[in-house]
């Protein structure tokens, strides 16, 4: 009788790109023969955790689950656990001497060694700690088990070559390395093929793109090209950096119909002083001029953004400087988060560290005005129809309030009546909006029609029969629109 097929876990922390690479993480260990264990399941034989690195709580959060894991290891002896991302990118042999159970230890530059360091564990009995410096290959050679058939990120570079006093990023992740714009649009075209409609262009600094093969313009030649991709509906992009944002990417996302009108822009801080401590290479009036040049390009476009509060030596001016830049953006959201020392920056050893008891404060009086204008600019979207591109698991109550749920050209998130006709994910419904919260819309009205797609045809294809093992590059992403925020939102990762 054949031997049962381990199966196998991924646990991820921390940004989009740990998301991707977890995708990746997966497509390796399926095409070695492991098998994904169930969401719920307790007793995956590998478990893997992709980590991150830029929360001050990332290891103790490492070290907490790895100690809930070592009993059920000590009584299946044929358990392995390995630990991989960021903080093992930092921690390197640490990880082994504080939990002595765990397995392998790879870091982010070599995510391709996991199943050979995992049989290699297994067959001399002691842990493999490999960590490369650098770039082995890029990851998009390697194989990927996406989680959807309809939309999928695509990575056009890795690495970042700012030195943000704040983020450990640059040190985990290496210098930016771009690939080839040939070999990101073969890879486009051929998500299509099997049924993709939207994709979003991946990097920790991505709109940076072409600074490693000598291109100022490459970024927005790239959109353009995704443009000219037949069957490729919408194309999003994540994370930019005011610094590298120029006139002719907001030409191309205006002029190019299927570059969705969304921009997520990290500002970080509205204090012109404190952008220069964080070695942010702009300042305030530099960050509104992009903001209304955006607005006057794509008048429609819903724009978010990443702000950190109680940077070390931030005063109360300061802080009312980030209120003013709120006020006069006008974010649809904004991703906010306190302080928190990264082990490793400059940051961490600044003096003037603001009080917890302060940063809260003002982390709370930050978060009640975005609530405020979330709000209004959501309740600008009523009476308007919209094309929702239905989505898989975006909405936790679609089951009991009878709606669907999907993402709008925007990427705001739209909740709608359920039509009596079948609709799939990856089909586009279109709704009138009646209702507004700061966080959602709602369609409370029939659907308006219903457009069956290629993306659906996919989705029913890949869930009309048992998965089998990941063989190259499989199709999707975690869900639909920009990419859901990861597990542990991270203020480094991607959010430069």
């Amino acid at each position: 009788m054949p031997e049962a097929a381990r199966t196998y876990q991924v646990r991820t922390f921390g940004c989009q790109m740990n998301v991707h690479d977890s995708e990746r993480m997966a497509g390796l260990l399926e095409k070695a023969g492991y098998v994904r264990a169930e969401a719920d399941a307790g007793e995956a034989d590998v478990v893997v955790f992709n980590t991150c690195a830029v929360r001050e709580n990332a290891d103790n959060r490492l070290y907490g689950n790895l100690g809930q894991l070592a009993p059920r290891k000590a009584a299946h002896p044929g358990m392995q656990i390995a630990v991989g991302g960021c903080l093992a990118q930092k921690d390197r042999d640490a990880i082994v001497r504080r939990a002595p159970w765990v397995d392998v230890v790879f870091g982010t530059h070599n995510v391709g060694r996991l199943p050979v360091l995992l049989e290699r564990a297994r067959i001399q009995r002691e842990a493999q700690v490999e960590i490369a410096e650098s770039l082995e290959a890029f990851p998009s050679t390697l194989p990927t088990r996406r989680e959807s058939a309809y939309a999928a990120w695509v990575a056009i570079s890795v690495g970042c070559n700012n030195t943000c006093t704040f983020c450990i990023v640059p040190a985990l992740r290496g210098r930016e390395k771009d690939r080839r714009p040939g070999d990101i649009l073969a890879e486009v075209e051929a998500l299509v093929a099997e049924g993709v409609t939207e994709v979003t262009l991946l990097g920790q600094n991505v709109n940076a793109y072409g600074s490693d093969i000598g291109d100022r313009q490459a970024f927005s030649k790239l959109l353009r090209a995704c443009g000219r991709i037949d069957g490729l509906e919408r194309v999003r992009f994540t994370s930019p950096h005011p610094r590298d944002f120029t006139d002719d990417v907001i030409e191309a996302m205006a002029e190019t119909p299927n570059v969705m009108p969304q921009l997520h822009m990290p500002l970080q801080s509205g204090s012109s002083r404190v952008l220069r401590a964080m070695r942010r290479s702009y300042r305030q009036e530099r960050y509104l001029g992009i903001i209304e040049k955006v607005r006057a390009a794509i008048p429609d476009a819903a724009i978010t953004t990443d702000i950190i509060v109680g940077f070390p030596g931030e005063t109360e001016a300061d802080f009312e400087e980030t209120l003013h830049v709120v006020r006069e953006a006008r974010f649809a959201q904004a991703f906010t988060f306190q302080y928190s020392k990264r082990p490793g920056t400059p940051a961490a050893e600044m003096p003037d560290q603001v009080s917890k008891e302060t940063v809260q404060a003002r982390y709370e009086r930050l978060v009640a005005l975005q609530e405020e204008i979330s709000w209004a600019e959501n309740r600008r979207q009523l009476g308007r129809t919209v094309e929702v591109l239905v989505a898989e698991g975006e909405g936790r109550k679609d089951d009991t309030t009878r709606r669907l749920s999907g993402r709008a050209p925007d990427n705001r998130l739209v909740h709608f009546t359920r039509p009596e006709r079948p609709i799939r994910p990856g089909d586009v419904a279109t709704v009138e909006i009646t209702y507004a919260a700061p966080h959602h819309l709602l369609a409370e009205g029939p659907v308006h029609a219903v457009r069956p797609t290629r993306a659906g045809d996919a989705w029913e294809r890949r869930n009309a029969a048992p998965e089998e093992p990941a063989r190259g590059v499989m199709l999707g992403l975690p869900t639909i629109g920009v990419p859901a925020p990861a597990p542990e939102p991270a203020g480094g990762c991607n959010v430069c």
